[in-house]
């Protein structure tokens, strides 16, 4: 098997990870593209003696935090004059130590792996990075979901992490709604609202008013991991576990500064 059939299963949940990582779709893809391209001309490998998924990531890994350390050196960060210090209190390895064993559900040795890290290292990153998020970035949230049960356990799970949800919506005209009303920091959407329409077409709409960040939730996200079409940076798949919401509501604050504080 080659080169590029054994890593292409892999390649969407790459995508993904970037996303999550670097805060764009542009520059994750980048990222992912360079990546490819330097294991198939040989420049990179994926390692001996470890599953193709722990070498991509590695792979990935090494050649955005060249491309980082490179960029610090000529240009100044693009999130340099965020008021809360986050860039200072929470470096990217740690982000990435959280993103990797949280939403990729890589092991602490695999994610220590992933990172040249020890286990020990990365358990650490993701409690400091994990505590620091959590305490500066609350915020007021909407939740878009038509089944009540998973919209309950969202609330509890982002209450439980300092969060405000200001309200909850099972259509598309009650979300578009809502979020005008109301003016979250935070939107949470279910793709597929049945009856009450799509949560794409929701999102769309609340976007053309004013700019906030958002974290689709489905379950079936390989649909949208194609690569065809601008695709959500935020992405969780169904079920879901409380580490993976705390995880990516953390990286989609980090990149969003607050303009509101949860009451």
């Amino acid at each position: 098997m080659g080169m590029k059939e054994t890593v292409a299963p892999h390649l969407p949940y790459l995508r993904r990870y970037g996303r999550a990582l670097t805060g764009t779709q542009e520059r994750g893809d980048a990222s992912v593209r360079a990546t490819l391209a330097g294991l198939l001309s040989g420049e990179q490998a994926l390692g001996e003696g470890v599953p193709a998924r722990v070498g991509l990531y590695r792979a990935f890994q090494d050649r955005w935090s060249d491309d980082e350390k490179a960029n610090r050196d000529t240009a100044p960060d693009q999130h340099a004059t965020r008021p809360d210090g986050l860039l200072k209190a929470v470096e990217a390895p740690k982000r990435a130590a959280v993103l990797l064993t949280s939403v990729e559900a890589f092991s602490l040795e695999e994610a220590a792996y992933i990172l040249r890290q020890t286990p020990q290292q990365v358990e650490r990153a993701i409690l400091e990075a994990q505590e620091v998020i959590d305490r500066l970035l609350a915020s007021r949230v909407l939740i878009i979901e038509d089944e009540p049960i998973i919209a309950l356990d969202l609330e509890s799970l982002l209450v439980e992490l300092g969060h405000k949800v200001v309200a909850k919506a099972a259509t598309r005209d009650e979300a578009v709604a809502m979020a005008r009303a109301e003016r979250p920091g935070l939107v949470l959407a279910d793709i597929n609202l049945g009856e009450g329409g799509s949560g794409i077409d929701a999102v769309s709409e609340i976007l053309s008013s004013f700019d906030i960040p958002v974290i689709f939730v489905t379950a079936y996200p390989e649909k949208l991991l194609t690569g065809e079409r601008p695709e959500p940076a935020y992405l969780i798949a169904k079920p879901f576990l409380p580490e993976t919401i705390q995880a990516t509501v953390g990286q989609a604050l980090f990149f969003h500064p607050q303009r509101e504080k949860a009451a």
